[in-house]
């Protein structure tokens, strides 16, 4: 009973990574169009004091202006939505399968192959430059600066 038990909470949460519930009421709740797409009427058309038009243009440009940036991106989202949700899950499939199937083993491969040139170089770098840097500097140890100013 416990092994069928556990073997359900398996399949369910399974089953929760791949049927995550999405929030129809905020539909951007990380904030990544923020300052993008934010364009109201105000922000595009703004009369000057002086330069008014009639009140009954003004509120029906507002109004034209709203419904029809509101309109066209509805149809434009019913109509290349989920051809671009294809295209853009394709790419993300794409680069996720190239950065697990590629780079990463291309880089570990680097890096187990790097090690023994390391070692290599760091052998070479021990047994001829520290001898010689020593050497430099025991030279110079004895050298003494002294500075005077002179009147």
């Amino acid at each position: 009973m416990a092994e069928e038990h556990g073997e359900l909470d398996e399949r369910i949460i399974i089953k929760d990574l791949h049927t995550k519930e999405i929030d129809l009421v905020n539909r951007d709740p990380k904030h990544i169009n923020e300052d993008v797409v934010k364009v109201d009427f105000e922000d595009v058309i703004a009369e000057p004091v002086g330069t008014y038009s009639f009140d009954g243009v003004w509120k029906t440009s507002y109004t034209t202006f709203t419904v029809s940036k509101y309109w066209c991106y509805r149809l434009l989202s019913a109509v290349l939505g989920i051809p671009l949700a294809v295209v853009w899950g394709f790419l993300f499939a794409l680069i996720s399968f190239c950065h697990i199937w590629a780079v990463v083993p291309c880089i570990k491969s680097y890096l187990i192959e790097i090690q023994c040139v390391s070692r290599i170089y760091s052998l070479c770098i021990h047994t001829f430059c520290d001898p010689l840097f020593e050497a430099l500097s025991k030279i110079c140890s004895n050298v003494r600066v002294a500075l005077r100013k002179e009147i």
